[in-house]
């Protein structure tokens, strides 16, 4: 626990815009799934300290007292118990995370270390066209009101998620 949470700490103390910088130098041009396959390796830090503070609250609930002495394994309080109760604080998180990586993938393409030709991001779409702005406003409303929406759909859907699979709702 404590060697993965140092290293975690680790990963934090580095900006994810100069990370997500380098990679999509290295990585850009071998296409847009490698890109958030490695975006997303170091993007799972904020979610595991967030898990595990969860994780060591809910440890000391009454309820898995209770558990503990009906008998109960560790790993069955684990995933009948403490899981359960964790799941919404995750999907909200992973929501918010996703989100986060949207808008992270387009500040990266719109700086030209996302994305390259011929494949194509809202980002890239902006920096291509910022020139024609001040002519042609709207060639920044529609990528700009699309992120906006993608974004706010991924939250309200975590927010559903989190409402259905929620047993404290």
């Amino acid at each position: 626990d404590q060697l993965i949470m140092r290293f975690v700490d680790l990963i934090i103390t580095i900006p994810t815009l100069i990370i997500g910088a380098v990679i999509g130098i290295q990585i850009g041009n071998l296409g847009v799934f490698f890109l958030a396959l490695f975006l997303g390796l170091v993007s799972w830090t904020g979610l595991s300290r967030l898990v595990r503070g969860e994780f060591l609250t809910l440890r000391e609930r009454e309820f898995v007292d209770a558990a503990r002495v009906a008998g109960a394994s560790n790993m069955r309080i684990i995933f009948k118990h403490i899981l359960p109760n964790a799941v919404g604080v995750v999907i909200v998180s992973v929501t918010l995370l996703m989100s986060g990586a949207i808008l992270l993938e387009t500040a990266l393409s719109y700086l030209g270390f996302g994305v390259v030709a011929p494949d194509t991001s809202l980002g890239a779409l902006i920096s291509t066209n910022q020139d024609a702005f001040t002519v042609y406003p709207w060639l920044f409303w529609w990528p700009g009101l699309f992120i906006v929406t993608i974004a706010l759909c991924i939250n309200f859907i975590g927010d559903g998620l989190r409402d259905a699979f929620d047993p404290r709702q």
